[in-house]
């Protein structure tokens, strides 16, 4: 993980239950001997997240609708981190990638709003968040208002068109300092599906390892990696997944033609509102899209592209970064 990840030396559930009590009851032994939660329970997950964003950034409050995307902390907060370590390096307005002066838009923002979370209480960034989906503009809106920390840092805007990514949420004279995005992975809903099975499989394989009640280590590093995500607007799917530990909405899984396309519209929109925003980010779940959108942001007289890579256990992801 990043240096300045908090989470880099794992979850201290002791102090994490002092912070949140209501974490306590979830508890298990691993074989190690360490304390853990049991990943494939869905409520020990969410209330580990809102145990970490109480005891590391600060939180009051923070829930999400049942049947929304509950993301894996550590790896939110290294995409922020990485973010802050390009402002630096880059220069412009926000040379010292910390204070007032920068300002972040989350494409996507979710009802759990992470990215500004962490983005506001690490480095006193503000933020904007955009999404299509009303229920978690409501959410995400109620987690800023519930939050003194967050307080005047953080609004959240629907986006009306979903045909659209930036235009009809960045306004004319606007200013961001970057943009970011966790995109869309899978082509359909039945790939979706598929992937949420194999990685629902992984978990209770490891689950079906334990011994005397212990669980494996696997478990103890369940959150490391990118969440398990549901297809969550077709019922039958949602019957035939209800046990699972995370959650999302449709158009938090997939989209036509996948990451890949989706990001390929992103590079194009962005020339739009080339002028309103120094840095685009985005993260790239598959090494073999980066060719491609090299391809598609020189083809739209982007001025630099970066590939930022981050380690997270034995995962490599990485987001790509372009300026005009």
């Amino acid at each position: 993980m990043h240096p300045k990840n908090l989470h880099k030396n794992g979850y201290p559930m002791n102090a994490l239950c002092q912070s949140y009590p209501a974490l306590k009851p979830f508890l298990v032994k691993a074989k190690s001997g360490n304390i853990s939660i049991d990943f494939t329970n869905s409520q020990a997950v969410k209330l580990l997240n809102a145990a970490l964003l109480r005891h590391y950034y600060r939180l009051d409050y923070w829930d999400i609708p049942d049947g929304y995307l509950c993301p894996p902390v550590p790896g939110r907060a290294d995409y922020i981190h990485g973010i802050a370590d390009l402002l630096k390096s880059t220069g412009g307005s926000a040379q010292s990638g910390q204070g007032q002066n920068v300002r972040g838009l989350d494409i996507g923002v979710g009802a759990n709003a992470i990215y500004p979370i962490i983005g506001v209480t690490s480095y006193d960034w503000s933020f904007v968040g955009s999404d299509v989906d009303e229920a978690a503009v409501k959410n995400a809106s109620v987690i800023a208002s519930k939050n003194s920390v967050l307080a005047d840092k953080f609004q959240v805007r629907k986006q009306r068109n979903s045909a659209h990514i930036f235009n009809g949420v960045i306004k004319e004279n606007e200013r961001f300092t970057f943009t970011m995005c966790n995109p869309p992975f899978h082509k359909s809903a039945q790939e979706a599906l598929s992937g949420t099975r194999r990685k629902t499989c992984n978990l209770t394989r490891n689950k079906q390892k334990r011994s005397g009640g212990k669980f494996t280590d696997n478990q103890v590093q369940g959150l490391g990696g990118r969440s398990t995500k549901l297809y969550g607007k077709n019922a039958s799917y949602q019957r035939q997944n209800a046990n699972l530990n995370f959650a999302g909405q449709a158009n938090e899984l997939w989209c036509e033609g996948g990451e890949l396309a989706f990001i390929q519209r992103m590079v194009q929109e962005s020339v739009s509102v080339k002028n309103n925003v120094e840095w685009f980010t985005c993260l790239v779940s598959k090494s073999a899209h980066l060719k491609p959108i090299k391809t598609s942001i020189n083809y739209y007289g982007a001025t630099q592209c970066k590939v930022v890579d981050m380690g997270l256990g034995s995962k490599l992801s990485r987001f790509i970064a372009w300026t005009f």
